[in-house]
């Protein structure tokens, strides 16, 4: 169970949070609460997010549920190392996204006495650990796992399964490209998918051989 640490004396070391989980999980909006309550105490928060992430606003961290809050988009995460200096609070959203530099990064900052909130996608769309985040919730102190609701079964959901037939691993999208699924409805639809593909697969050999005949 994760406990937010409210003590960050300037002589004792920093420490990192994460906060994993699917698409429409809430992950983003649990970043902004706490870095909002950070605020709120008048603590020096810097936020930061990859640049490619433009898919509500150039530069303001969004939820789904509309809440927002300003940050800095950095093309990698050596660019955070450098723009977070004298800060108390450090945001980082959608940190998949981020190239390996980013576990250094957050290690380097808590190291400074900063306290790190980290947001980001657990796995991919193919159910695999997605990018830096295996790694960072490793070296965290504090992981916590936010789950969506599967929108076939109504149970907890934390995979995010992708609608679409592009398999390129980074695809920015919303409802219209992606759906939470519970670990079942995934199985039965990465199974459906298969299916498919080996049906269309037949139908070509089938074509193929009709045309060598002709």
């Amino acid at each position: 169970m994760f406990l937010e640490n409210t003590v960050n004396y300037k002589e004792q070391f920093g420490w990192i949070e994460v906060i994993s989980g699917s698409m429409f999980s809430g992950k983003t909006e649990e970043l902004i609460r706490r870095l909002r309550r950070a605020q709120f105490a008048k603590q020096k928060v810097e936020i930061f997010k990859p640049q490619v992430d433009t898919r509500y606003h150039d530069e303001m961290v969004v939820s789904h549920n509309a809440n927002e809050i300003r940050s800095t988009p950095v093309p990698a995460a050596a660019n955070i190392r450098l723009l977070a200096d004298d800060c108390d609070v450090v945001g980082i959203d959608e940190a998949q996204f981020f190239d390996d530099e980013i576990v250094s990064v957050c290690n380097d900052l808590a190291n400074k006495g900063i306290r790190v909130v980290v947001a980001g996608l657990d796995m991919d769309f193919k159910g695999n650990p997605f990018g830096p985040m295996p790694a960072l919730m490793a070296t965290a102190e504090y992981v916590t796992k936010v789950h969506a609701i599967c929108t076939r079964t109504g149970n907890l959901a934390h995979y995010s399964f992708r609608k679409s037939n592009n398999d390129d691993i980074v695809m920015l999208g919303e409802t219209e490209e992606y759906e939470p699924l519970s670990r079942a409805a995934y199985y039965k639809a990465q199974l459906k998918e298969k299916v498919k593909h080996i049906d269309v697969k037949a139908q070509e050999l089938t074509e193929n051989k009709k045309n060598d005949n002709a």
